[in-house]
């Protein structure tokens, strides 16, 4: 039950609250905080006063304060989110709402927030990509303008200033790539042709050229080339799309063969080696990722193997009980 002494104090700050005498407000919920610093209220009505004098540090410091006192009452989260909103802070705003949301999913005030910050955060990344491609451009470095841009069209498609610059920037690029290709030799023609399959989604086809690039390496005593390498990979990428799973198991092996620290080899292998049922083998691979260093890895890939390695271990356990 609230004190009755907190509850006067945060009587009077409502009072000044309506009255717009915001400082006044705040000093006595922050008094009824000090005396029931539990009711997660007064920590809610400080942030509302915080936010109107446009201290939103102060606010991010009573939002937090609201959530501690009570970590289901959700317009803390809102507060709090709201807050980081207008301290530019996006990613932490992120994770607020989504804490707030997991508590209350269908609330409307944090899935509208979220979605707009959700939008401002893809228009900051496609400013990025802008400056990134535009001094990629003075540098010289076409190729990589132009995968910038690419980037940016795909969170951004038909923005004016993409456009613009991709019509100046393509033309360079398509005949740098023309010089390139003509120096090529056919093996590594099947390599790019390959990329090209795969990136349209048309797996068979690459495996197709991917084969031919292998076997031409083979032939010239290149089997265990840098080049081979990534073909190997790239095949694998590819039979794991069409859940050849036998496929994928033996491009990955090729690959570790030449560099055991192959982290995407070791994740694929462990995939495929779960889609055939050989858990105990799957196991193994995903932890030998992680063991390496986090900074290899990445955390992603981290998070992926933890939740491999949860979901195998119990499978295991499982087969020895059964067995």
């Amino acid at each position: 039950m609230p004190l009755p002494a907190a509850e006067a104090l945060k009587a009077e700050g409502n009072a000044f609250f309506k009255g717009g005498q915001y400082k006044q407000a705040i000093e006595k919920y922050n008094a009824a905080s000090q005396i029931d610093p539990s009711v997660p209220a007064y920590w809610s009505n400080a942030a509302a006063c915080w936010e109107k004098v446009g201290d939103f540090e102060e606010m991010a410091n009573a939002g937090r304060n609201c959530i501690k006192a009570d970590r289901n009452f959700v317009k803390g989260y809102f507060r709090l989110a709201t807050a980081l909103k207008n301290l530019n802070r996006f990613a932490e705003c992120i994770k607020t709402l989504e804490s707030g949301l997991g508590i209350q999913s269908s609330n409307a005030d944090l899935k509208r927030m979220k979605k707009e910050i959700t939008e401002l955060q893809r228009g900051e990344q496609v400013a990025i990509h802008i400056n990134k491609a535009d001094e990629q451009m003075t540098n010289g470095d076409i190729a990589g303008a132009m995968k910038t841009l690419d980037l940016a069209s795909r969170l951004d498609a038909g923005n004016p200033d993409i456009d613009r610059m991709i019509a100046k920037v393509r033309p360079k690029y398509e005949a740098m790539e023309a010089r390139r290709k003509s120096s090529l030799s056919s093996t590594e023609l099947h390599k790019e042709r390959g990329d090209a399959d795969y990136k349209n989604a048309n797996f068979e086809g690459a495996v197709e050229h991917y084969a031919k690039c292998i076997d031409n390496l083979k032939k010239e005593g290149k089997g265990e080339s840098e080049l081979a390498l990534k073909a190997y990979s790239n095949r694998a990428a590819c039979y794991k799309q069409i859940s050849n799973f036998d496929g994928t198991i033996s491009d990955c092996t090729a690959v570790l063969e030449i560099d055991p620290e192959n982290v995407k080899a070791l994740i694929r292998r462990a995939q495929a080696f779960e889609g055939v049922e050989r858990y105990r083998f799957a196991l193994q691979d995903v932890k030998s990722v992680l063991t390496m260093p986090s900074g290899k890895v990445g955390k992603p890939n981290i998070d992926m193997c933890n939740m491999m390695q949860h979901r195998l271990n119990r499978t295991v356990q499982q087969l020895k009980k059964m067995g």
